[in-house]
């Protein structure tokens, strides 16, 4: 189901109701500063269910915590101050973080590994929902493809390769909310009727003490 929403202009009503379906264990198609993506509530056992489905995967190790502030996420993550630097120059924006977890924080979210990557969104979209929901979000990558291991957000996060990751043919993207309407498990597309860019986040590894590139996208690095 398409909802259709202005970007500068967010009706209440249609986020509130974003919100309630998220916390019932929906999945949503949201627009970001990059490309579309799907998302569940990060507190909801039957949403990361079927996202798990969705996105092919076993587990929500590839996973990433979009969140509405850094406040979100420094209570699960390990933030010294020069995580902190690195955040508070790139954040909001295009990036995806690889941070070390503190304890208990898998056992909360349900993670089998001790890192996490986390997002926040220039979008107003995706940050108005989460403030709504009152959680962050567990998101991936909307691409047509859906349901093959090679298809998710985070590649990378083991941690194997030096390199960025090779890049993902455009097509494999959505350009409008419309498109969306072909993935079978979305419960609500939110569109603005923005063309996005169809682009990825860049993935920035900063739990050692230099910064790594895991996947080089639409953020530049450094800046």
């Amino acid at each position: 189901m398409i909802e259709y929403i202005v970007r500068d202009n967010i009706n209440e009503r249609i986020i509130k109701h974003a919100a309630k379906l998220l916390h019932n264990g929906g999945i949503i198609a949201l627009p970001t500063e990059t490309s579309w993506i799907a998302a569940c509530s990060s507190s909801s056992k039957e949403g990361i269910k079927k996202l798990r489905v969705l996105s092919g995967e076993r587990d929500e190790r590839h996973w990433t915590l979009l969140c509405s502030d850094i406040s979100q996420f420094s209570a699960l993550c390990v933030i010294d101050n020069r995580c902190f630097r690195v955040l508070n120059k790139y954040m909001p924006g295009p990036y995806v973080f690889i941070l070390r977890t503190l304890h208990g924080t898998e056992k909360a979210l349900g993670l089998r590994r001790s890192e996490l990557g986390v997002r926040v969104s220039l979008h107003p979209v995706p940050r108005a929902v989460i403030n709504a929901l009152g959680t962050p979000l567990y998101t991936i990558t909307a691409k047509r493809a859906m349901g093959t291991a090679a298809d998710d957000e985070l590649d990378a996060a083991d941690g194997e390769q030096d390199d960025a990751l090779p890049p993902i043919p455009e097509s494999a993207l959505f350009e409008s909310g419309y498109e969306l309407e072909e993935i079978q498990g979305i419960d609500m597309i939110l569109d603005t009727g923005e063309e996005l860019s169809r682009q990825f986040s860049t993935i920035l590894d900063i739990t050692k003490d230099e910064v790594r590139v895991l996947r080089r996208g639409a953020g530049e690095f450094p800046v």
